[in-house]
């Protein structure tokens, strides 16, 4: 029992360096000019052991993304439950504005997500990565139900508001255009809320 649990610590271990690896190199050098033998080498393992976890670099990008975007979402979460809010349309701005904040301080992951802030809820290749008992999806489809909103397709809506928000953002915060992110968060704000009032 004490030699399995070592074991799958060794290969959670050896996975994580690797996406670290990844990451690391990914930001510094771009993907195009990173070798997946630099990845391995960075994490100290061979080349043959970066395929036990990844088919390849997209893979492993694709990987990163979703754990990334999802930890953004997570942590918007586990902050929300500190906070006094009871109206469901301020918890989602709430959200959605502690990930706009968060990745105005880290501007290397915004580049790095890209536009694809919606991987960590939406990718259903890999869908074991999300942690389903905190999921924004989740607590985002209970809260439609709770306040009992008359939306189309809940699922669609909160899609659609994350990927509003990942592109945007994009723009707003790299390039301030069409203006400042801070200038241009009201205006967000106010299309999430008219999103969520949608019949």
């Amino acid at each position: 029992m004490i030699i399995r649990k070592k074991i799958e610590e060794n290969k959670t271990q050896k996975e994580s360096n690797l996406l670290e690896s990844a990451f690391k190199l990914f930001t510094d050098k771009g993907i195009k000019d990173t070798s997946i033998q630099e990845i391995a080498d960075n994490a100290g393992v061979g080349k043959g052991t970066f395929y036990l976890y990844f088919k390849d670099k997209y893979d492993i990008q694709e990987q990163l993304i979703t754990r990334k975007s999802n930890k953004l979402f997570n942590d918007a979460l586990k902050k929300l439950s500190k906070e006094n809010i009871d109206k469901f349309d301020e918890q989602i701005i709430f959200i959605i504005n502690y990930v706009i904040d968060e990745l105005t301080k880290n501007t290397i992951l915004l580049k790095f997500i890209s536009k694809n802030l919606s991987f960590g809820v939406y990718n259903s290749k890999l869908n074991h990565l999300v942690d389903e008992k905190l999921g924004i999806k989740e607590m985002f489809l209970n809260g439609v139900k709770e306040n009992n909103l008359k939306l189309k397709n809940p699922d669609v809506t909160l899609f659609m508001i994350i990927e509003l928000t990942s592109s945007t953002c994009f723009s707003c915060i790299l390039n301030k255009e069409p203006l400042p992110i801070n200038e241009y968060k009201p205006y967000l704000f106010e299309e999430i809320k008219r999103l969520l009032k949608e019949n």
